[in-house]
């Protein structure tokens, strides 16, 4: 089996889940630039995957009561998702949707709280088009992965699962609600550090009105009920907010008081001043570094000053910054190949793709994803989740094995007929198996590790009943080993 060029398999790990057969076939004999640009322009791209699922070749999805509902039911959202990670022709698009996901934390199980399930489901999740009301989190994410951060922002500031994530839609002159102020600060743009108590109150006062609808639910069909956000003038506190850092180009603090009709520019100038501050920049490229440079190696200076200031320069502009990274030498340096801790999703979806999915379903993704400490549309606080080392448990370890055993068996009969063309010795059929997998490279005792497998219970003779037995015993191997745990 011929190999790929080591940059661009680097490249498909990084900005996107790893590599199919597919993918082998589209992008093997391409430059690590070429590759880079169609990641990035990915609207030149099919946006056409969903109408794929249900058919026979990708992977199923499991229907409850024979109707496949990702707009109002949660747990096919996240079957949803899966099958877009797996078979997209945009891979950095949904790449960028969950590091935006990360950084945006918000869990369905509060928004349910208090709208209730279907309603939840649509606020995390509601395709466009597909039933009425604003697109779903998630698909804003998609829709602005590499869009503008400020108007990003803005939006999210909009977004009806934000407003009941994080209370805004509570917020009224009379009882500003500073949890939104206060995050869109600490977590969102420049961080701890940059911000006093006087800011986050100003930043509430600033949000005010800032709520959404409360619909009637005269309908029979729930899913025709509509939330979306809306600016309640009569509950905006119109007063001038001061800060302690500049909000005008001209240096300026202070937010002037305005008719409340207008009170809207007040949310669009405080973002707008957030978006472009530079210590959001500098933070910005901090998170991107450990997204797609390295968790293993500490951000250097350049990197962080250059993707900043191609941030700044580029009006907040995101396409131009992941141009840049994936560019770069930082990204294309052999040392920095496998120094990123895999997120579970990240591991389960680059597995599935590499090992197979004919009859294999999503579903069956979903409980070992949470047992590895990740459930899709559910973070675990407003501070996303603990990335890095902080994937790695005995417990969430195991779960990973766990799932490389059952994804290798389900696999077995399709591992079995693509390896038996390499069955003349037990060192070609391993090669083949180790250039299939996207694995950091074994170490001399675990690589004859590898081979004592294929050598036990007698003399490689690659007749059948071995070819279809070690070739899932060998995926198993890999794809739970700890080198398959970095991308």
């Amino acid at each position: 089996m011929a190999g790929i060029n080591p940059q661009v398999e680097h490249l498909l790990r990084r900005a996107g889940f790893g590599m199919s057969a597919d993918d082998r076939a589209r992008y093997g004999d391409l430059s690590l630039s070429v590759v880079a640009d169609q990641l990035v322009d990915f609207e030149r791209q099919p946006d056409d995957v969903d109408s794929f699922i249900g058919q026979n070749a990708y992977l199923g999805v499991t229907t409850r009561g024979g109707q496949f509902s990702p707009n109002t039911v949660i747990d096919d959202a996240r079957q949803r998702w899966l099958f877009r990670m797996v078979h997209t022709r945009r891979p950095l698009q949904e790449k960028m949707a969950l590091f935006w996901h990360n950084h945006f934390a918000t869990a369905y199980s509060k928004v349910a709280g208090v709208v209730g399930g279907v309603q939840a489901t649509k606020m995390m999740a509601n395709k466009p088009g597909e039933l009425p009301g604003p697109p779903g989190q998630i698909e804003l994410f998609r829709q602005r992965a590499l869009g503008s951060f400020r108007d990003l922002l803005f939006e999210v500031a909009r977004d009806p699962a934000m407003l009941v994530w994080l209370d805004g839609r509570l917020n009224t002159r009379q009882r500003p609600q500073e949890n939104f102020g206060r995050e869109i600060m600490e977590l969102f743009t420049f961080g701890v550090g940059n911000y006093t108590e006087q800011d986050v109150y100003a930043a509430a006062r600033v949000f005010t009105g800032w709520n959404i609808n409360n619909p009637s639910r005269g309908s029979n069909n729930e899913a025709d009920t509509v939330y979306e956000f809306i600016f309640n003038a009569a509950q905006h506190d119109a007063t001038a907010k001061t800060f302690t850092f500049p909000i005008y180009g001209d240096g300026g603090r202070t937010i002037p008081a305005r008719a409340a009709a207008d009170g809207m520019q007040d949310g669009i100038d405080f973002i707008t001043a957030l978006a472009r501050h530079p210590q959001t920049a500098r933070r910005l490229a901090a998170r991107l570094w450990s997204f797609l440079v390295s968790e293993v190696h500490a951000p250097e200076e350049g990197f962080i000053q250059n993707v900043a200031s191609v941030y700044l320069q580029n009006n907040t502009e995101m396409r131009p910054v992941v141009r840049y990274i994936l560019r770069s030498p930082w990204f294309t340096d052999p040392t920095r190949y496998f120094a990123r801790y895999s997120w579970p999703v990240e591991f389960v979806i680059r597995a599935i793709k590499e090992t197979g999915w004919n009859g294999f379903s999503a579903d069956a993704a979903r409980t070992p994803l949470t047992n590895m400490g990740l459930t899709l549309l559910e973070p675990p606080d407003v501070n996303g989740w603990d990335i890095g080392r902080g994937w790695f448990s005995t417990g969430a370890m195991l779960s990973r094995m766990n799932f490389a055993s059952a994804l290798a068996s389900n696999q077995r009969f399709n591992l079995a007929r693509d390896a038996g063309a390499f069955r003349a010795s037990p060192d070609q059929f391993l090669g083949y198996l180790l250039d299939r997998f996207t694995v950091a490279p074994f170490d001399t005792v675990a690589y004859s590790e590898l081979q004592g497998y294929l050598r036990s219970g007698g003399a490689w003779t690659g007749s059948d009943a071995q070819v279809s037995a070690r070739a899932p015993g060998l995926a198993r191997l890999i794809v739970g080993s700890s080198e398959y745990q970095f991308v």
